[in-house]
C-alpha cells in the first residue's frame, strides 16, 4: 500500500497521506507524489477539487525526522521539496481542500496553511514546531501564517510554537471549518460536492485574484526561508534538536 493513496471520486481527487503509525511524517517519496499528482491535475477536466487529507489521528506531523542521520536527511533539497509542494497548491487553478483530520505539525502545518480552504475536526490541532528542534519556520509559512492573522500572532506561533486546538485556528482565521468530530466526514463531504459541481472557472480566478492580493511575498519567503534554514541545519543547536526530538527529551541549545 503507497504512503500516499489516490482516488479520484465524483470530481474530487484525494490525496491521503497514509503512514499513520509515523503520524503522516513526509517522506521524500510522498512528496514527489504529491507534487506529480497536483500538478498533473491541472490539465485534467476529470480533477474539479482537490483534497489533502491523512488517515489516522494526524493530518501530517512534519517531515520524517526518524533516525540517526535526520539532519542529513533533511537539508536544503528538503525545503526546497516542501516549497515546490506549496507552489504546486497556490498555484493549481482548482480549489485545494484541506481535510483536517488530526494534528498538523512543521511543514504539515505548512502544507495546510497553503490551501484553500481548511476544513477540521473539533480535535484537530495545529503547530509550527519548528523552533523546538532549533529550525525556522518553512514551506512558506513565514508568508501564509502572517497573512493568515498578521504579525504579532505569526511571531507568537513561530517563535514559541504554541499548539492552537481547531476552534483557536478557526477563531485566528487559519482554518475555515470546524465539525464535531461526529460530523466531520459528512461535513467535509458536503464542502466538497458544493466545489466539484461550482464554476471551475470562477473558482479558478478567484483563486489567483486573493493569492495575488494576500501571497504577494510568498516567493521571497521561500527564498528566505532556504537562506534561513540552510544555515541553520549546519548548526550544533539543530543536530542536539533532532537528537532530542528522537531521544523524546527535552533539548539544551547553546547558540552554536
Amino acid at each position: 500500500m503507497s504512503d500516499l493513496e489516490m482516488r479520484l471520486e465524483d470530481g474530487a481527487l484525494w490525496l491521503t497521506l497514509n503512514r499513520p503509525d509515523q503520524f503522516n511524517a513526509l517522506t521524500g517519496e510522498m512528496v514527489v507524489e504529491a507534487i506529480g499528482q497536483l500538478r498533473g491535475a491541472t490539465s485534467r477536466d476529470d480533477v474539479r477539487v482537490v483534497v489533502l487529507t491523512g488517515t489516522g489521528g494526524a493530518f501530517c506531523a512534519g517531515a520524517d525526522l526518524g533516525g540517526a542521520d535526520a539532519q542529513e536527511k533533511y537539508d536544503a533539497g528538503s525545503v526546497d521539496a516542501a516549497n515546490q509542494v506549496i507552489r504546486a497548491v497556490t498555484e493549481l487553478d482548482q480549489p485545494v481542500v484541506c481535510g483536517l483530520n488530526g494534528i498538523a505539525a512543521g511543514v504539515g502545518m505548512s502544507v495546510a496553511l497553503a490551501c484553500d480552504l481548511v476544513v477540521a475536526t473539533e480535535s484537530a490541532a495545529l503547530t509550527l514546531a519548528f523552533t523546538k528542534i532549533g529550525l525556522m519556520p518553512d514551506g512558506g509559512a513565514t508568508a501564509t501564517l502572517a497573512a493568515s492573522v498578521g504579525r504579532a500572532r505569526a511571531m507568537r506561533l513561530a517563535l514559541l510554537s504554541d499548539v492552537l486546538t481547531a476552534q483557536e485556528a478557526y477563531d485566528a482565521g487559519l482554518v475555515t471549518h470546524v465539525f464535531p468530530d461526529a460530523d466531520y466526514a459528512e461535513g467535509l463531504g458536503t464542502i466538497i460536492r458544493r466545489l466539484s459541481t461550482g464554476a471551475p472557472l470562477a473558482f479558478a480566478a478567484t483563486k489567483k485574484a486573493v493569492n495575488a492580493a494576500t501571497l504577494g511575498a510568498l516567493d521571497a519567503a521561500f527564498n528566505r526561508e532556504r537562506s534561513g534554514q540552510s544555515l541553520l541545519l549546519r548548526s550544533e543547536d539543530v543536530a542536539e534538536g533532532m537528537k532530542a526530538f528522537t531521544e523524546k527529551r527535552r533539548p539544551d541549545f547553546h547558540g552554536r
